[in-house]
């Protein structure tokens, strides 16, 4: 198979959260055969994610959060078509994906197991191991084609001088999340908190976002004096500036969102937000990334999102963390 891995597609739709934690697959991959081309085929709305790596030579694009999802995977087969990929890897635990790998007709295909057909339509049906950090999860698609293993997810991204005593502050969520009812974060109020009272401290803050972070940011602001916070909101155009802002942090504290998987890739000591998600499927279990949850949350689905339901409670028992919680946290 060496000399055959010519041209390498891999498939992956989710948020950019998802790519980044894909990545170490394809960078094992590539390690394996160094000459290949890599193809990634994902959604328009992770397209971020071709600024934060070389790694990924061309990419394909499949719609399907938005109008026909068949009819968007029908045009990307035909793409795939005119293309002569030798190895297709896939996520993705649906019924469908077997099928879809097949029609392909790429040689090797290699995608999780979903039951008797994907044993008999794949060249791979591997089992689909939910239970651990999701970079483990995606990499167990690509054990048996390389002998390497990329524990956490990489980025080409030139590290700046970190700024001394600083904290970077990113409290939003992706809008999609919003508008679908997954609250993953705590209030813009408790935010607003969490920066004067660091301020307070001593520490230099400094507040980051994108345009989906604009409602939190400008709640946060019209809150805290101008004095007490360094505003970085809007000064970064991409994801690879706002990578960089990052790597200048002494300490990082966010949501779980995509930037949390920049922190952790750039190895700058990362503080997460978690409610209804599961931290030990999102984040390294290490001293360099530090899941910061209620204390007296009884709630027995916790954490829920994804497996037990698709939006959040109302009562939020699992985010009911206080400024002082955060604040104690993140400055031990």
């Amino acid at each position: 198979m060496k000399n055959k891995a010519k041209r390498i597609l891999f498939i992956n739709f989710g948020g950019l959260g998802d790519e980044i934690l894909f990545l170490p697959s394809i960078i094992s991959v590539k390690k394996e055969f160094p000459n290949s081309e890599i193809t990634l085929a994902l959604e328009p709305r992770s397209k971020g994610i071709t600024t934060l790596t070389n790694i990924i030579d061309k990419t394909l694009f499949a719609d399907i959060k938005n109008g026909n999802k068949y009819f968007a995977l029908l045009k990307l087969l035909f793409q795939i078509w005119t293309r002569k990929f030798d190895v297709v890897i896939s996520s993705g635990g649906n019924k469908f994906i077997s099928l879809f790998l097949f029609s392909t007709f790429i040689p090797k295909r290699y995608g999780y197991n979903s039951g008797k057909l994907s044993e008999l339509l794949l060249t791979k049906a591997i089992h689909l191991n939910k239970n651990q950090y999701a970079v483990s999860m995606y990499h167990d698609l690509v054990r048996d084609i390389t002998n390497n293993k990329t524990e956490l997810p990489q980025i080409d991204v030139e590290k700046k001088e970190v700024i001394p005593n600083s904290i970077l502050i990113h409290p939003g969520v992706s809008l999609m999340s919003v508008n679908k009812g997954m609250v993953k974060t705590v209030s813009a109020e408790i935010w607003a908190e969490v920066v004067e009272k660091l301020s307070d401290r001593g520490k230099k803050v400094f507040l980051a976002g994108g345009p989906d972070d604009k409602e939190i940011i400008e709640k946060i602001v019209k809150t805290v004096p101008n004095e007490k916070y360094t505003n970085m909101y809007g000064k970064t155009k991409n994801l690879r500036e706002l990578a960089e802002l990052i790597s200048s942090a002494e300490k990082f504290l966010c949501s779980d969102s995509a930037p949390l998987h920049i922190g952790v890739s750039l190895g700058v000591q990362t503080y997460v937000i978690f409610g209804s998600t599961d931290d030990k499927k999102l984040i390294p279990q290490n001293d360099k990334v530090i899941p910061i949850k209620a204390k007296n949350c009884n709630c027995p689905l916790r954490p829920c999102l994804w497996e037990k339901r698709q939006t959040t409670c109302e009562s939020l028992d699992c985010l009911k963390i206080s400024a002082d919680e955060i604040v104690a946290i993140v400055i031990k």
